[in-house]
């Protein structure tokens, strides 16, 4: 039997384990290649009988198929005994685009990308979890670096989770529908969601999910074929959202290409262990959402300055802490 470990962002191939293998030695196999000792491993989405398996139960009872992909938690030993020391080489840069770039690649009008959203409008196929609000405004919002930080390993989703992130989500759904979009495929949308607790949690609840199936191609001559999530694809399946009461957050600028003036850029959730007493983000971005929600219309906002809108407004705000 092959499978593949999914771990601190990077899969390891697990090969030629025998069909009677245990939980533990399959445990043994990934410690070999991820140095996370098996008493440290979580082993998210391997199930028997829907709960979590015990170290002695075989793998050929659980109908694993070849190449299955499992989620594991779990940190190596030095990397536990380090947590607490800030990091001294961490860069500085993040691989983005500068707005010159991002000027020159807004094609939300170029009829050859319209066609593929329309293609995407056609063929996507949306699972509505919860009911639309008619009266609700559209937050869509990324995981990875956004709500929760994937590459670091931790022992628990708890550890990765951005700081508020409940607070924040309860506070935004009083004015907004809530769609999760990441650039992965929807298996992993929902794992992270369990993991995060954010499928259950009563405080909100989250309309859908999109995945990278729902984004589109298009090309720039600096960069090559990019990915991009056009927010008209929700638009023109569901008119009642529209540029004029939509925004996304999204640590990557390029994701909102398509719809500029409808994307902010939220600074990327890294390093958890050292940054979760510092990061305030979602506790201000809370406040800002708050406070544009009651706008007729978010045509004349640039999310770019949003820090700057939120301080200026701020003597006549009615902004609740979330």
């Amino acid at each position: 039997m092959n499978l593949v470990v999914k771990w601190a962002g990077k899969e390891y191939p697990i090969d030629n384990l025998p069909l009677s293998s245990t939980v533990q030695q399959l445990k043994s196999a990934i410690h070999a290649k991820t140095n996370v000792l098996p008493s440290r491993q979580k082993l998210l989405n391997l199930r028997f009988k829907g709960k979590a398996p015990s170290d002695d139960q075989c793998l050929n009872q659980m109908s694993l198929k070849n190449g299955t992909k499992i989620m594991m938690m779990g940190s190596v030993e030095q990397e536990i005994k380090d947590v607490s020391e800030v990091p001294t080489d961490l860069p500085t840069v993040i691989n983005d685009f500068d707005e010159e770039t991002e000027k020159k690649l807004s094609t939300e009008y170029r009829e050859e990308y319209l066609a593929k959203v329309a293609n995407r409008v056609a063929n996507y196929e949306v699972k509505i979890f919860n009911d639309l609000r008619e009266d609700k405004k559209l937050l869509v919002l990324d995981i990875d670096y956004t709500l929760f930080d994937h590459k670091t390993p931790a022992e628990t989703g708890a550890e990765l989770m951005r700081p508020h992130l409940h607070e924040f989500l309860t506070a935004a759904y009083k004015d907004y529908d809530i769609v999760i979009w990441s650039a992965t495929s929807m298996k992993w949308i929902e794992e992270k969601m369990k993991l995060l607790g954010c499928d259950r949690h009563p405080g909100y609840k989250l309309a859908f999910y999109l995945d990278s199936r729902a984004m589109i191609s298009i090309h720039s001559e600096k960069y090559g074929v990019i990915e991009v999530k056009p927010l008209g694809v929700i638009w023109d399946k569901f008119p009642r959202y529209s540029r004029t009461n939509t925004i996304m957050f999204d640590d990557l600028r390029r994701n909102f290409l398509m719809n500029p003036g409808s994307g902010l850029k939220i600074r990327p959730f890294k390093n958890a262990h050292t940054s979760r007493s510092t990061d305030k983000e979602l506790l201000k971005l809370s406040a800002y959402l708050k406070k544009i929600a009651t706008l007729t219309t978010f045509e004349s906002l640039d999310h770019k300055h949003w820090e700057s809108y939120l301080i200026k407004n701020r003597s006549n705000s009615s902004v609740e802490d979330p």
